[in-house]
């Protein structure tokens, strides 16, 4: 016996009369019966109207549509003698769930998709799982580990609480009192300089991208991004139809000195506090140089300060937008890393010239919204429980390092190198270039574990292997697993050291 469908595959009755009203606006030549057969024995073929979906009433059907009742009750007749039908005593006319079963389907044909050029290289750019949790996905926290109970109290209470024009459209560039808590949290953790005007609210940090892209560029201007680094910055830049300019990261971070002399970066795009995917630090001088650099050029530096909450062994380093002289640098942080992704909430801080004209294409772009929920992670700020969960996971995600790198000791025996695991909540095992990273992905596929390449991370021609391992998501029980699983795949790799 085929089992209903669950109610939210079913259609809606007045989703039924819609489809039927716009059918019979269509101009036909057959009696108004025999078209109104034809269009509801054509939605059961086409499982648009799936089995177990109640019709409309007939009194109500022939209202809506302007039309008999014996001529809905006609149609009904037909189909409910042909199988496609059934009645239910007391309850109403619904379509037979093996109404399907009766006919043959109707085949629609395959259409080919032409990308444009640019798209077939966005696509390439946006290839990759998504949503993967586990031993090694890198830069998933700990959701497990969230205050939830507190969250949830402070999204009910603001919900219940909130003014009615918080569900209008919004234009303010994001809730006031968040942009208050945020500056202050900002101004004494990350040495940033500003004002809470300065500071817009966005729905993650690619949207902040695009905005940026979109006000600060034009087709064809160049952008420099670090060589390895985050995909997902270069899809956004790409996608803006920029020249993309990779240029190398060191032991220092980027490293201005090896770009091109010319032409002129519009865009600079940096992590500096915790590199992605590479784990290092921007030093002082570095930062410096690249400050100047794009104050002489006239060139925009976006720095992208996506997990610097959770250092574990060095001291903090001023931001960028701290210690620029000048107004050009766009300060971009995300609570994606130290909340949880599904929050899709993001901010930039922005020089007060760009202030109203981002706040103005922000609000016709991408309209601005869920006020409750930006006033509930004010509150979550304010009252300090967002710095005591960073405080809390930044001891776990300690921990979970440790166990890593000591899960890994037979191949740190072996000559392993892994990167300093300074800040942040992967680690890089770098592997001699040429290595067959490929093959490590599929034997962790195999076992069930998460392995990232590093070589999906470079734009141009890849110069290091290695695979990005994150932790932090991950309990310590199974990091032991995986690891000590990944310590003797790397072996054969290790020799070639």
């Amino acid at each position: 016996m085929t089992e209903p469908l669950s109610a939210t595959r079913l259609a809606q009755p007045d989703w039924i009369t819609e489809s039927l009203a716009l059918g019979l606006a269509e101009p036909g030549h057959e009696s108004l019966q025999r078209r109104l057969y034809r269009l509801l024995r054509g939605g059961i073929q086409l499982g648009r109207l799936p089995g177990g979906s109640a019709l409309p009433a007939s009194r109500a059907l022939a209202s809506a549509l302007g039309i008999g009742r014996n001529t809905v009750l006609a149609a009904y007749d037909q189909l409910l003698a042909e199988g496609f039908l059934e009645t239910r005593h007391g309850a109403g006319t619904f379509v037979a769930h093996h109404a399907l079963g009766q006919v043959q389907q109707a085949v629609r044909p395959a259409t080919a998709t032409s990308l444009s050029q640019r798209g077939r290289r966005l696509l390439e750019q946006s290839r990759g799982p998504i949503g993967e949790s586990g031993a090694f996905a890198p830069c998933v926290p700990d959701f497990e580990q969230f205050p939830r109970d507190i969250w949830q109290g402070l999204l009910q209470r603001h919900q219940r609480q909130a003014p009615s024009h918080w569900f209008n459209y919004q234009d303010g560039g994001g809730l006031p009192a968040l942009r208050e808590a945020l500056c202050d949290y900002l101004q004494l953790s990350r040495s940033v300089r500003c004002q809470p005007e300065q500071i817009l609210i966005v729905s993650g940090a690619k949207q902040a991208l695009d905005l940026i892209a979109g006000l600060l560029t034009d087709p064809g201007d160049t952008a420099w991004i670090e060589e390895p680094g985050y995909r997902g910055a270069q899809a956004s830049l790409l996608n803006a139809g920029l020249g993309m300019v990779p240029v190398p990261v060191d032991a220092e971070g980027l490293d201005p000195a090896r770009a091109p002399a010319s032409p002129a970066p519009r865009l600079i795009y940096t992590t500096p506090s915790h590199q992605l995917p590479t784990g290092v630090t921007m030093s002082l001088p570095r930062r410096l140089a690249l400050l100047a650099l794009a104050e002489a050029q006239q060139s925009w530096i976006i720095e992208d300060d996506y997990d610097s909450e959770f250092r574990y062994s060095s001291q903090p380093v001023a931001s960028l937008q701290g210690l620029a002289q000048s107004e050009r640098v766009l300060y971009l942080g995300t609570f994606s890393k130290v909340m949880y992704p599904g929050l899709r909430l993001a901010y930039l801080i922005l020089p007060p010239a760009l202030v109203e004209p981002f706040r103005i294409t922000q609000a016709r772009r991408y309209p601005e919204g869920h006020y409750p929920l930006q006033a509930a992670l004010a509150e979550f700020i304010a009252a300090g429980h967002f710095a005591r969960h960073i405080r809390r996971m930044r001891g776990l995600y300690r921990g979970r390092q440790h166990c890593l790198r000591d899960s890994l000791a037979p191949a740190l025996d072996q000559g392993l190198q892994l990167s300093p695991g300074e800040s942040g909540m992967h680690l890089v095992a770098w592997l001699p270039l040429g290595s067959d990273e490929q093959a490590l992905v599929g034997t962790g596929e195999r076992h069930g574990v998460i392995l990232r390449p590093l070589g999906r991370h470079y734009l141009g021609g890849q110069t290091q292997a290695g695979l990005v391992l994150g932790y932090a998501g991950v309990p310590e029980a199974e990091i032991r697993h995986a690891g000590g699983l990944l310590a003797d795949w790397l072996t054969p790799f290790l020799k070639e050291i």
